[in-house]
């Protein structure tokens, strides 16, 4: 079992030491001079989003604490690029994967987790998803991630290749390399937590700014410290929002919240478009809006400085929803007088 164990972890930590880091992609602001924006961007992952690094963390975490072994079926309540990403690590391992989602989770993400020979197993909706992942662990006598709980304790914030500290690594030889404000969504709230703690462990002058979209509890329960509060709608943002506030949600690390409409993160996505030639997911508009707030903020006050964000993961997964327009009309709405402020301000 040992041997096995020390087997999994080397051959999770060889496949990152042959990935190069993400790259730190920077956006010209002709409006705001002396403001520089960044964009890190976690789609070049092997599979494609930021929740590659949350798989991996999770996988290690359960291995070293002793929850998995050559014989232990691995489960997540996921339908989104979480399970996706951990999939594709239980085939790494030889583990069997199943992701439990609701029934009317997307084909594409189906597809894209049983193409990393995961299973998936559906509920009727998505309130049952985690009693039945604790169902499924205990008769299979598997192991439930369970990612909103354990995404933030997951990670190791002082470092040892984290996100935050790669974020600062990849600044240093800017104009600006401590950033003024790092924008971040929450999902599973773990890397904001670990972007947060890693702030205040090497004390810098950052300020660490998360953005949360509609039908989600996060901002809210930031504001009142009610964590009982709870939302009949689910997040129209693919792997941000979350009904319920998650145990993985650490409030205590963050500086302030902005809510960000959906039809504002929509048409943030399409002016990223018109900027890069780069096609990216939701979350990604979420996280740029709340940038440009912030550097529109900075500008007015008359200061200079940095600002980095994240591009959660790529487009080409949402070519019929997010960047279909009639699509986008009926579920989100009317994006014009978003485009129209992001035109005004870059």
């Amino acid at each position: 079992m040992h041997d096995w164990i020390h087997r999994s972890i080397k051959k999770i930590t060889a496949d990152y030491q042959r990935s190069a880091d993400t790259h730190l992609i920077r956006l010209e602001l002709p409006s705001l001079p002396g403001i520089d924006l960044y964009l890190k961007d976690e789609s070049t992952h092997p599979t494609g989003s930021l929740k590659h690094r949350l798989a991996r963390s999770l996988f290690l975490y359960a291995l070293c604490n002793g929850k998995i072994g050559p014989e232990t079926t691995v489960i997540e309540a996921s339908s989104g690029s979480t399970a996706v990403s951990e999939a594709y690590f239980a085939r790494m391992i030889g583990v069997p994967f199943v992701a439990v989602m609701p029934a009317s989770t997307a084909q594409s993400k189906i597809e894209l987790i049983e193409f990393y020979g995961g299973r998936c197993h559906f509920v009727e909706n998505g309130s049952q998803m985690h009693d039945e992942s604790v169902r499924l662990a205990e008769s299979l006598d598997g192991h439930f991630l369970d990612q909103f709980t354990y995404a933030e304790r997951a990670t190791d914030w002082r470092g040892n290749n984290n996100i935050a500290e790669s974020i600062f690594c990849q600044m240093q030889q800017e104009p600006h390399p401590i950033p003024r404000t790092i924008v971040m969504s929450a999902g599973t709230g773990g890397t904001s937590a670990t972007i947060g703690r890693y702030i205040r462990y090497k004390a810098y002058d950052t300020e660490l700014l998360v953005v949360d979209p509609e039908n989600s509890v996060f901002h809210d329960s930031f504001v009142s410290r009610d964590f009982t509060i709870t939302s009949d709608r689910a997040s129209r943002i693919e792997g941000i929002g979350r009904p319920v506030v998650e145990p993985s949600f650490q409030p205590d690390v963050i500086d302030s919240m902005l809510r960000v409409p959906d039809a504002a993160s929509i048409a943030s996505i399409y002016w990223l478009e018109q900027q890069t030639g780069r096609k990216a997911g939701g979350s990604t508009g979420t996280n740029l809006w709340g940038a440009l707030q912030a550097a529109r903020e900075m500008g007015d006050r008359g200061e200079e400085g940095s600002i980095v964000t994240l591009m959660c993961d790529g487009g080409e997964r949402y070519l019929d929803t997010y960047y279909d327009r009639e699509w986008v009309t009926r579920e989100i709405g009317d994006i014009a007088p978003y485009a129209r402020e992001l035109e005004r301000l870059c």
